[in-house]
């Protein structure tokens, strides 16, 4: 609690005084476990192949050694970002050693096509608290547009062994959530989506927006509910996203990102690395924290928000509902 006042009060001191040091340590943290992904997905950059950082996956030493600095601080540890985490072949050691040893609430979220009943108890046994599998539609034909390569039936049966293993182990975790981002194609689903969550017996239906890059490629995946999407077409007949820009973020502040090769990054919008503020294998995040390439980034988005590239497509304030099924 000490650390989190000393987070957000130099967050609020930051707003009136373009104050750009951090103190204290970030409450959640993504450290990432792989940047492989064995589906192609059109709008992400390690599934249509335009992610050009290492893809492999995170070593132990590594992950101890930045799970032991933060754990004292820490209020969620998310075991990914780009990629699919359950291609880590330590996935399992991974969870555990933060979840039982450390005893750091973690999260990670999977295209659920490795769920089978053996890695299901696994999971489960792993000590993990939560975790968001991805189904974007309720039929095959509308679920792979998107999931390219990607088996419904497969998803549906590694949920069902999770539940399975959950409920003969007699644990409480993790806490299943069903993620369901909205696209034109699939919107018509969204009833549909919210019967088989509470068929699946999942805890909770999340509906997020779509996240978008290349406009003039891929804006027929924009719902046509202005409801569930992020953008909005402008005066040139252009969509541009929905969120004002304010000369704030604080995402800077509360969290921070970690990949696969121990590169600090500001936050998950810098997909590929392109902000790189230090590297965990070289220094401790002690020494990252405040240091002159990250003090320089924060000033910059305390003055101007709109020069930074990442944050063009920052979904702070956008439309995403939690909708618990018990």
């Amino acid at each position: 609690m000490l650390n989190a006042c000393r987070v957000y009060v130099s967050y609020y001191f930051s707003l009136f005084f373009k104050y750009s040091k951090r103190k204290g340590y970030p409450l959640s943290i993504s450290v990432e476990p792989t940047a492989t992904c064995n589906l192609h997905c059109p709008e992400c950059p390690s599934g249509n192949g335009e992610l050009t950082r290492f893809r492999g996956d995170i070593d132990f030493s590594l992950y101890k050694k930045i799970t032991d600095e933060f754990a004292p601080y820490l209020l969620n540890l998310i075991l990914y970002f780009q990629g699919e985490p359950f291609l880590n072949k330590e996935i399992f050691k991974l969870f555990e050693y933060a979840s039982v040893t450390k005893k750091i609430f973690t999260t990670t979220s999977t295209n659920g096509h490795y769920l089978n009943s053996e890695n299901a108890e696994k999971t489960v046994k792993s000590g993990l608290d939560k975790i968001i599998i991805s189904i974007d539609g309720t039929t095959q034909d509308i679920y792979e547009q998107y999931r390219k390569n990607g088996q419904l039936n497969t998803v549906i049966e590694g949920i069902n062994n999770l539940v399975y293993w959950r409920e003969r182990l007699q644990s409480s975790t993790p806490y299943i959530v069903i993620q369901f981002i909205v696209f034109r194609f699939n919107e018509h689903q969204i009833n549909d989506i919210k019967k088989l969550s509470e068929k699946l017996k999942a805890d909770k239906l999340e509906l997020k927006s779509a996240q978008i890059y290349n406009f003039t490629k891929n804006s027929h995946l924009i719902p046509m509910n202005s409801k569930y999407s992020r953008y909005k077409k402008n005066t040139g007949g252009n969509y541009e996203i929905k969120s004002r820009f304010k000369n704030k973020c604080k995402r800077l502040w509360e969290s921070t990102v970690i990949t696969n090769a121990g590169d600090v990054l500001p936050c998950c919008f810098d997909k590929d690395a392109k902000y790189i503020s230090g590297n965990m294998k070289k220094a401790n995040f002690s020494e990252i924290n405040n240091n002159e390439t990250i003090i320089h980034f924060r000033r910059k988005l305390l003055k101007n928000r709109r020069q930074i590239d990442i944050c063009k497509n920052c979904t702070e304030g956008l439309y995403k509902t939690k909708q618990p099924l018990k």
